[in-house]
């Protein structure tokens, strides 16, 4: 892992997804959870879903859960093990911390997709697997970072989730839901194409220039409303489904 100044931490604990407010513990655990990349990918998930009928609701908060404890905790539990750069909440918890954090969360959410995948929804064995093997080998960038990629990227957290959301409900893959999972790694590419430059702009902020610095602003609005517009989407299409 690479060294990186007390400094570009500090500058990571500032940004705009982590709050303003109480202990450093806490900042750093929500700091953690990414929690605007995070909805994007429950909203994906439910998006999936939302093209199904019948609609089981009782799968859609099963897999929203499955999506926050793996991804929301567990995966960026392990990013923070894994990751070349040293994060704020890498540095606030240890490394038996970060990794009980990521044992416990993923063995709730395979718990759950296993109950699911055994009684009612086979398939979802595929989504499983190739979701717990992006898990790892995104997160702690194994066979040389080889799917530590944007490509990777889009199709792990931006593709995979919406197909497992259809999945959930009907076991099976529709050319729908195939179109769908395209649309939703385009979104994913958006937000970690600008994530990167965001980031890098925040690791000299205090020496940015001002063309600089509204670049490093025109991202973050980039990155906020992508964000948000995704989770807005998943918001709006559970008030349809739930109105119809």
């Amino acid at each position: 892992m690479n060294e990186t100044t007390s400094s570009d931490s500090a500058n990571r604990a500032e940004e705009w997804f982590v709050p303003k407010f109480g202990p450093p513990r806490f900042r750093s655990f929500v700091g953690l959870l990414f929690l605007p990349y995070t909805g994007m990918v429950l909203s994906f998930s439910v998006i999936g879903a939302m093209l199904a009928t019948p609609l089981y609701w009782d799968r859609v908060v099963a897999l929203l859960l499955i999506f926050f404890f793996g991804l929301g905790i567990g995966a960026h539990a392990l990013d923070a093990l894994g990751s070349k750069s040293v994060k704020p909440w890498g540095v606030a918890f240890t490394r038996k911390q970060l990794w009980f954090l990521a044992v416990a969360s993923l063995t709730i959410a395979y718990a759950i997709a296993v109950w699911y995948a055994l009684l009612y929804v086979p398939l979802l064995w595929s989504m499983a697997l190739l979701e717990g093997f992006f898990v790892f080998a995104y997160n702690l960038e194994w066979f040389k970072g080889r799917f530590h990629t944007d490509a990777w990227f889009a199709i792990s957290w931006g593709s995979l989730p919406v197909l497992s959301g259809y999945i959930m409900q009907t076991n099976r893959i529709s050319v729908a839901a195939l179109a769908l999972a395209a649309s939703t790694a385009c979104f994913s590419v958006v937000e970690i194409k600008a994530s990167r430059p965001y980031r890098a702009y925040r690791r000299q902020r205090g020496g940015l220039q001002h063309e600089d610095r509204e670049l490093m602003l025109r991202f973050e609005t980039i990155l906020k409303n992508v964000s948000t517009g995704v989770m807005l989407l998943g918001v709006g299409l559970i008030i349809w489904r739930m109105a119809g």
